[in-house]
């Protein structure tokens, strides 16, 4: 099964060194039955990439938390034995868990199929969305309109040999 990890930045350089995304339960998002119904689609590049995008989100609340990384939302797509993931059915029908799994054991970087990472010209947006964040799950229409912007970014695709140099490890 496909999963895909929401990161930071230092997340990913993290990995990079241990060789770890993580030990379970490690949450991530794939395309799940709620997803599907959520999604009304049977194209299951449609469905990843719906799920790609929930893990942005992740990865955003990531970059909220944490104020001293860079404002670029970093997601890692794993292939993990679908034994290894695990749907919380409570959880599957909460909106904004929608795709959400986790993940048991160890999750090696050697599994990762690709990264996906903002490019530096969305930034700004993606700071400012994390600033917004709070407000926007508070109900405030101005603040979700905030966060919606970061999303306008798409995700730029790495292959897991460029891992280096975009955790500046390459030099």
């Amino acid at each position: 099964m496909r999963v895909y990890v929401p990161l930071t930045l230092p997340g990913l350089a993290e990995a990079h060194k241990t060789g770890e995304l993580g030990s379970g339960p490690l949450v991530a998002y794939a395309v799940t039955p709620a997803l599907r119904e959520w999604y009304l689609s049977d194209d299951i590049e449609e469905l990843e990439y719906a799920a790609l995008s929930r893990a942005a989100l992740a990865s955003l609340r990531l970059l909220a938390a944490d104020r001293g990384a860079p404002r670029r939302r970093v997601v890692v797509a794993v292939d993990v034995p679908d034994r290894a993931t695990e749907v919380d059915p409570d959880r599957g029908l909460d909106p904004a868990a929608l795709g959400e799994v986790r993940v048991s054991g160890t999750v090696t970087l050697a599994r990762a199929a690709a990264v996906h990472v903002d490019a530096g010209d969305a930034e700004a947006d993606v700071a400012a969305a994390a600033e917004a964040l709070g407000a926007a799950d508070g109900g405030d229409d101005d603040a979700q309109f905030v966060v919606d912007g970061a999303e306008d970014h798409e995700l730029l695709w790495f292959a897991t040999q460029e891992i280096p140099n975009l955790v500046g490890a390459g030099d």
